[in-house]
Parts: C-alpha cells; structure tokens; sequence
C-alpha cells in the first residue's frame, strides 16, 4: 500500500495526553485534550471539552488516553548504501583505531565499493528496509546524506534513492551532499583536486536537478582540511544551499567555528569542541548533533561538552547517524535513551532533541517538531503513561498509532477494530 492509499487522519483525536514540550506555544491543556486534523493539517488543539461546534460532526478517533508527542526527527543518518562493515567491528573490538581501519583498506572508502556495485533499485530496496525500521519508532522526518559514491554519477544515484524514500513512504527526506565525506581511491594523494571535482562538477550539476538541500563536509585529519572544507562552504553558498559539518570528532580541527561563520544549520559528533566553537555556533543559531550511537559504537570515552553547550543555550539535537561502520542503529528511541545514560541529557533535554531541536537542524522548525494548528499533521501516539518511558525503556516499541504527512501510517495490532 503506498502512502496516498493509508486512511486520511482527518477528524478529531480525543481522549488524548499532550506531552510536556510538545506544543510549539506551550499552553495549559486539561488531561483529557483533541487534536482536529483537517486537510492533512492540524485545525485546532485543545482541551476535549472545549471541542468547537464547527468540528463536532467530523469522524472521531479515541486515542485511549495516549501520550502524544510530534513526530520524531532523525536529523543525521547515511542511510543509503551498498553492503555493511561487521568485519570493521570485529577488527576494533580486537584494538583497532577508526583510523588504522581507515588505513588497511576499510572505512568509508570500503563502503563507496560497495555502493558503486550497487545499482539504483538494489540500494533502494536495501534502504527501504532500513528506513521502515526507523519508521516504526515514530520518526516522522529524515535527513540522509549522499558521500558514499564519491563520483557524480554515484552521488547522484544515492540522491535519487533518498528521493524515492520520502516518496514511496510518505515521510519528509532532507537530502544532504556529502561529496567531501572521504578522498576516493583515484584520488589519492590529490585532495585538493578532488575538492576542485565536489566545487566545480558534482554540486552544481545535482543542485541543478534538484536533489541538495544541504551540502556537509567531514571535516577531520582523515578526511578534510579546514582550508578544504571551506572551499565547499563557499560553492554551496553560491548556490543558496545552506551548509551543515561533520566536526571535531576525533579532534579540535576548528571546523565548528568555521561553519557558524557561514550560518551553518549544525555541527554534528561535536566530542572536541572548544569553547570558542560553542561561542560561535551559538552567536549563529547553529544546533549541536549529538550522535551517541558511533560514540558508543567506538567505544570513545572523550563526552560532548554538554555542560557549556547548555550553558551557552546551543540548542542541541540527538540522532541515530545509522551508518554502516560507526552506527549501525536503527532506532532513534535507543538513541534518546543513550542521550541520558551515555551524555547526561535529562529526559526533556532528549526528547527536544528529536523533535524541535531535530527540526532546526534541518531547517524545519516552522513545519516538524512540535504540535501547531497550521502544520502538517505528523504525530505519535504511545501507549505510555508518562513521556520519561521514551527514554526509560530500551527494546520495546510503545507506538499506539502514527500519523505522518495527515494520513495514518501504523496503528498497532492492540488498537485495530
């Protein structure tokens, strides 16, 4: 069934629980609250019993005392790619560093094989699957990352392939060009003429067809030099393209400082950033992207300063980075959980972290990630008492009902009639 065939969410939601945080405009709703859902958007929010007469004859859905929260936002994943790296795990569970791995031959570059190989239909039906899983945790809104093809035709063909996902599944896809994630094999030693390859070639010819909406650079001892990254920044700023950055992750490179100067959406990994990168993004309304998943998958040990990031009121946001080397996750929920336990989020911290702060990351605030008459209806309903379970349990899956893009997409076998 494709997403235009699911049933229309039009109508009133009653006998629903607001979740603390979840509305755009925080106001005081009774426990018992509706939704009305008119057109695929949300008409009215409020407490049941001050429902208004004009809504009173559309179909009713009973919630059954759910907690409703927006849909969830996976603000950074590489979702689309050939083969996976369980090989890689292994070898740095036997003390390998992410870089000796880089060096022996695995890495992202192993990955680019795997994806050149790969034709279009094969990544997309590899990739759909991955995203269904996501899917079933409530994320109504997903960025994914091109940069395992590392030529324009590959890019291109990644690209395409998130296109088809938002499609074919009714969610929201950001698309991001991450040309600069890694230097291809025929470029090695050439750095700066592959830049020139991503600059001149690759980013204008995609933008052109319409499959960037943001451009990202690795900006690492492994990957990219500053001077290198910058060079991207400007390209993409002569499209219009607004920028996001892989930064300081396994070092302070200054990368953070340098994407804020051009506006940059957010900083992502951030374990080494300094206190002048968090004085910078926070002067530029750029939003930390907290990825507990490749720090727990790389066992790292050197934290996020989340501390001066809440001081500074940097927004800070949590995904899952699926990835096939450092983050084979899938289940953005695990990640909320991670987000407390592993960086010391409290429980709003985290779930504002996949929902409003996760839209800002993607230039979505005004649409995803809290619950405003006007928007698009994307919302969650769990079978939850209280919206710390998000974070407490791990395993579990407490969706009752989701709705993405004003029609529902799941109800759980509990609550079909």
């Amino acid at each position: 069934m494709t997403h235009s065939e699911l049933p229309s969410a039009d109508g009133v939601w009653d006998h629903i629980r607001i979740a603390p945080g979840a509305l755009a405009e925080e106001q005081a709703i009774d426990a018992d609250a509706a939704m009305v859902v008119s057109g695929g958007k949300i008409a009215w929010i409020g407490a049941s019993a001050a429902l208004p007469g004009e809504f009173a004859k559309l179909p009713r859905f009973d919630g059954h005392d759910a907690l409703v929260t927006p849909g969830l936002i996976d603000c950074h994943t590489h979702l689309v790619y050939g083969g996976q790296r369980a090989n890689e795990f292994a070898m740095r569970l036997a003390g390998a560093t992410y870089e000796e791995v880089a060096k022996a031959g695995g890495g992202i570059v192993s990955s680019v094989r795997a994806t050149r190989e790969a034709d279009e239909d094969t990544l997309y039906a590899q990739a759909a699957k991955r995203l269904d899983q996501l899917l079933a945790d409530g994320v109504c809104a997903i960025e994914i990352k091109s940069g395992y093809g590392l030529a324009l035709e590959h890019e291109r063909k990644q690209l395409r392939v998130a296109r088809r996902l938002g499609e074919a599944h009714g969610v929201t896809v950001r698309t991001t060009f991450l040309g600069a994630h890694a230097l291809p094999p025929e470029y090695a030693g050439r750095s700066g003429d592959y830049i020139d390859l991503v600059c001149n070639e690759m980013l204008p010819a995609l933008a052109a067809e319409g499959l960037v909406d943001a451009v990202d650079v690795f900006c690492e001892r492994i990957a990219f030099s500053l001077a290198e990254t910058e060079r991207v920044f400007q390209a993409a700023k002569a499209l219009g393209l607004p920028v996001k950055l892989h930064a300081e992750q396994l070092s302070d490179m200054g990368g953070a400082a340098l994407a804020a100067r051009y506006g940059a959406l957010s900083c992502d990994h951030i374990e080494h950033l300094s206190a002048e990168g968090i004085a910078a993004m926070r002067e530029a309304g750029t939003v930390a992207v907290l990825l507990p998943g490749a720090y727990y998958t790389l066992r790292d040990t050197h934290l996020p300063p989340i501390d001066a990031l809440r001081a500074a009121g940097v927004p800070m946001a949590v995904s899952t980075d699926h990835n096939p080397g450092t983050s084979p996750a899938l289940s953005l929920l695990l990640m909320v959980n991670m987000a407390c336990t592993l960086f010391r989020l409290t429980v709003p911290e985290a779930l504002a972290g996949v929902t409003r702060h996760a839209a800002r990351a993607l230039g979505l605030q005004d649409t995803h990630g809290a619950l405003a008459v006007g928007r698009p209806a994307n919302f969650v309903l769990w079978q939850l008492r209280e919206s710390a379970e998000l974070a407490y349990w791990f395993g579990q899956q407490p969706v009752r009902t989701i709705v993405r893009q004003g029609r529902i997409a799941s109800v759980s076998r509990a609550t079909q009639r």
